[in-house]
């Protein structure tokens, strides 16, 4: 077993002394950072948010920035509202999200484990960095090599419980998720990762069905339909221990391409299931709807005159529910712009990133979205600017706004007939017929 409170454990096992809380400060007040040093600089040298660190070798993606960013927003509000903040990585790389926790989050213990050895120069360096200028001599982070589900495994049997637990995991591997909500606190924050498109593609339904639960087929909305797979096989890991997960927010990147999903995790298994079922697209008429459990066997679209069609594709189990929780995102806006981070230029992606987050909050919204090159193509029109169409949209009483998943799209509650006729009026209000 890992020993835990044992700190003769080395190697594996670095510490560095623990940087208390000072409120006055959200970075290096008492603590400071330490300059590179010469051996770090010979590897390659990064910035992000004002913080120096090395990759070396590891595996490193600067587009993952934002998603880290959302991360910190996160970590930080919970420090806020808790007091407390205990971080585990668990598959950190090169260590930039433990150090970003540490500095950032202000967190007050953050464990960096990677199961590659050969990243301990990195990861320690990195760490090393974070020094207190005063006496105490409690450990505020830890750097280990062993799988990440045997640590989380070993947490849960010592009652070793974190606030916030970072699973940047590759593909569709979700063997993680039942050890790490085993090794969190109650209401404590589940960061989690899938960067398997092709599965979430419906292109691998067995592979979807093995790891998340799901039979997923090919959809217009396939990114979202990643999500939303990965949010499902969350809901059922927890189901399974008896504890339910929210989502908070739910992230996409086009690079890898990447689906992250904050969740917070509480007592008790679901109400209902009003969340948790299949989402079925018509090829025919384009429309997109729910089904619950008690449909299976009965599913159609309305038109084919209830009669089960070819048309009709099927997909889940899947979270069907929101992605976005808009108060906590509204949050994260409001601190991101304390933080200076929003409301310039440099800031602008993020703090739009957030806003479409809010808006893609409405409840009267529902899973899906719609491409207006479909529209166009179903119309037999041109394409019409995205704007104008939602505000047509509006006019008519239908909920609608843009997705962060993708630019040219709208997720909106009209139906595509609706959509197709509300395009055809543009075009001949142009045209002038």
């Amino acid at each position: 077993m890992l020993n835990l409170s044992t700190p003769s454990f080395v190697p594996p096992f670095q510490f560095n002394p623990k940087i208390p809380q000072n409120p006055n400060s959200r970075f290096t007040n008492p603590c400071q950072l330490k300059p590179a040093s010469n051996n770090i600089c010979k590897s390659e040298c990064r910035t992000e948010r004002g913080l120096e660190f090395q990759t070396g070798d590891t595996f490193f993606r600067q587009e993952s920035a934002t998603g880290r960013d959302l991360g910190v927003l996160a970590a930080s509000l919970y420090k806020k509202s808790k007091g407390e903040l205990r971080v585990l990585d668990a598959l950190c790389g090169c260590g930039i999200r433990s150090l970003r926790y540490l500095v950032g989050a202000e967190a007050d213990f953050v464990w960096a484990n990677d199961a590659n050895d050969e990243y301990r120069r990195i990861i320690s360096e990195n760490l090393s960095r974070v020094v207190w200028r005063g006496l105490e001599d409690e450990r505020r982070w830890m750097v280990t090599h062993f799988d990440a589900n045997r640590v989380m495994a070993e947490c849960y049997l010592q009652r070793e419980f974190f606030d916030f637990i970072d699973v940047d995991s590759f593909g569709s591997d979700s063997s993680f998720l039942r050890s790490a909500m085993n090794a969190l606190k109650l209401n404590g924050l589940l960061y989690v990762t899938c960067t398997d498109g092709y599965t979430s593609g419906g292109h691998r339904p067995c592979q979807s069905l093995s790891a998340y639960g799901a039979y997923v087929r090919p959809m217009p909305y396939s990114n979202e339909v990643g999500l939303r797979m990965l949010i499902g096989g969350a809901v059922r890991e927890a189901s399974v221990l008896g504890y339910r997960v929210t989502p908070l927010f739910s992230y996409y990147s086009y690079h890898g391409p990447v689906f992250r999903v904050m969740l917070q995790l509480s007592r008790g298994k679901l109400v209902d299931h009003r969340h948790y079922g299949f989402i079925g697209y018509c090829h025919s008429c384009g429309n997109s709807q729910a089904f619950s459990w008690d449909e299976l066997g009965h599913m159609s679209c309305p038109c084919g005159d209830s009669k089960v069609s070819k048309s009709l594709v099927v997909s889940g189990p899947l979270w069907t529910g929101p992605l976005h929780d808009a108060a906590y995102v509204t949050q994260m806006l409001n601190l991101a712009e304390q933080w200076g981070w929003v409301g310039n230029v440099k800031g602008a992606e993020l703090e739009k990133l957030l806003k479409q987050m809010v808006d893609e909050s409405d409840p009267k919204l529902s899973f899906g979205y719609i491409k207006l090159d479909e529209v166009a193509s179903r119309a037999k029109i041109n394409s019409p600017p995205l704007r104008i169409m939602m505000s047509a949209m509006h006019q008519e009483g239908y909920v609608a706004s843009r997705s962060h998943i993708s630019p040219n799209v709208i997720k909106t509650n009209c139906p595509m007939t609706v959509c197709m006729r509300i395009a055809k009026k543009l075009q001949d209000s142009c045209t002038g017929e």
